[in-house]
């Protein structure tokens, strides 16, 4: 004759345990995922710093050629030429004797990128 087995309460608690694990672990993943979501958001600010950077460089530069006679137009306009093609827009241009300092801004996940710069001649402070 076969006796079935008898279920104790120690059973009866390790089952109640049963899918625990399942859980933790997509917890777990989850976690995982969003820490690695926002990190790639800070990281796409990377480039962005780079890019508004290479633009204000291109927008100080392109006004100082203005004003040293290199190129012909208006400095400021050239300058934002200059920005727009480097992939950010001109908030500022301030013209200083023969120096053009350009700030320029882009916006990434909400966020606005700054960057500034300024040209002029060789030993003009």
């Amino acid at each position: 004759m076969i006796v079935p087995a008898q279920v104790t309460r120690d059973d009866r608690r390790l089952a109640s345990e049963c899918g625990a694990a399942s859980v933790v672990i997509v917890g777990l993943l989850a976690a995982v995922l969003l820490a690695v979501g926002a990190a790639v958001s800070v990281l796409s600010l990377l480039p962005a710093t780079v890019t508004a950077a290479n633009a204000a460089d291109a927008a100080a530069l392109a006004g100082a050629d203005v004003l040293a006679g290199v190129v012909n137009g208006e400095a400021c306009e050239i300058a934002e030429r200059a920005a727009v093609l480097g992939g950010a827009t001109l908030e500022s241009c301030t013209i200083d004797g023969p120096v053009v300092e350009a700030t320029t801004s882009l916006v990434v996940l909400g966020l606005p990128v700054t960057a500034r710069s300024r040209a002029g001649p060789p030993g003009w402070e």
